[in-house]
């Protein structure tokens, strides 16, 4: 049997966590290739839906990479984004998914080691985690 490898969906900010991983990447930090980067103007515009639809199509979990509270581009995205994710948790908990399958960080376009030890640190959770309960399920 091979061991559980998760699949992880990463919304990022264009400006700060997208920015970043960029970073990761040209300076050669490696990070697992568990990870499937969607690139959003900004964390504001990511809806609920769309953590659920990752988690509904087989994810495991979803990592949400934002500018640091204060330096949003779009002014207060990232506040809004801290609320819908809070609210979010909730939800998938009383769904039963675990809400520790959706993470939210903080990381600028200078922090390509965070962008990095985020992505190892939260796909290791996810391990520990297992598979998404929803993997396998009929839709309904």
């Amino acid at each position: 049997m091979t061991e559980f490898e998760p699949v992880i969906i990463g919304l990022t900010c264009n400006w700060c966590a997208y920015a970043g991983a960029d970073l990761a990447g040209t300076s050669k930090i490696q990070y697992p290739p568990n990870i499937r980067i969607i690139r959003v103007m900004c964390t504001g515009r990511i809806e609920p839906e769309f953590i659920f639809d990752a988690f509904r199509m087989g994810a495991d979990g979803v990592l949400i990479g934002g500018c640091h509270l204060g330096d949003c581009h779009y002014q207060e995205g990232n506040y809004k984004t801290a609320l819908r994710v809070s609210i979010t948790r909730e939800v998938l908990k009383s769904l039963g998914i675990e809400p520790e399958r959706v993470r939210l960080e903080w990381i600028s376009a200078s922090e390509g080691k965070k962008f990095s030890e985020t992505v190892k640190s939260f796909i290791e959770e996810i391990r520990r985690l297992g598979p998404n309960p929803l993997k396998g399920a009929p839709e309904a």
